[in-house]
């Protein structure tokens, strides 16, 4: 008979995947029903536990007590794009994603006919040669003061999540939504770190699947510039304390 842990892991990953017993049964390719491994009266076999493994990720030292870590991932997670977009010379353009679109882009991230509906342009610089880029607009301010709301980033493909530096921004692309955040990896550990700049959002943690597309961003376009520059600024401060210094000189001599 299983250990108590084992059945309680193996009924909850049934539920938490909102399955039936019978229709568990039929996926893990086992007899009609799971409620005999579920009660204990049918051991856990080992082509059962392959199913889990191969399906759903499940980690069998997790399954079995073994392990804290649920899910095995591998540590090379392609996040390649799903789709490439090319121009009448067959050279890759650059999509252009507006906040609005980015709402429907993680579930239509391999539909080659939505694409077609957004813009797209080539860009004749150098710096954008020699590999794929897209442009997604900024939503919100959790990368503020680096990007504000309404700017846009222009990023390049990643093809691996091990290939990421804690330096740069990126373009992260869920199973439900579009994110430009840091990435941090911490040793020991297959989860992710998307880490704002607005400290005012705390950094959360995912898994490397979770992720469908990686965008390391590469330059932005921002609108409303204003001409305060660091001189400016600078000379402003020393008046001010100019300024201090002759009330405080006004002040010794009363």
């Amino acid at each position: 008979m299983e250990n108590e842990l084992t059945l309680k892991r193996f009924i909850d990953i049934r539920r938490d995947l909102g399955y039936t017993q019978a229709e568990f049964a039929k996926l893990l390719g086992i007899s009609s029903t799971t409620a005999d491994i579920e009660r204990g009266r049918t051991k856990l076999s080992g082509k059962v536990v392959a199913e889990l493994l191969k399906q759903f990720k499940i980690n069998p030292l997790w399954l079995f007590g073994e392990s804290e870590e649920k899910l095995l991932q591998p540590s090379n997670v392609s996040v390649i794009p799903k789709v490439v977009t090319v121009d009448s010379e067959n050279r890759d353009n650059m999509v252009l994603v507006n906040a609005r679109a980015a709402a429907g882009y993680p579930q239509n991230i391999a539909d080659t006919s939505w694409y077609e509906q957004l813009p797209a342009f080539d860009l004749p610089i150098p710096e954008f040669r020699n590999a794929t880029y897209r442009g997604f607009q900024v939503e919100g301010d959790s990368m503020v003061p680096n990007l504000k709301p309404g700017d846009w980033v222009l990023a390049r493909a990643c093809e691996h999540i091990d290939n990421v530096s804690a330096n740069k921004m990126y373009v992260v692309v869920l199973e439900d939504a579009v994110l430009v955040k840091k990435i941090e990896r911490k040793p020991n550990s297959n989860n992710v770190t998307l880490v704002s700049l607005n400290e005012s959002y705390p950094p959360y943690e995912i898994k490397p699947f979770q992720i469908q597309e990686m965008w390391e961003v590469n330059s932005k376009i921002t609108f409303g510039l204003d001409a305060t520059s660091e001189t400016g600024l600078l000379r402003q401060l020393q008046e001010s304390m100019d300024e201090l210094k002759s009330q405080f000189k006004h002040v010794k001599k009363v």
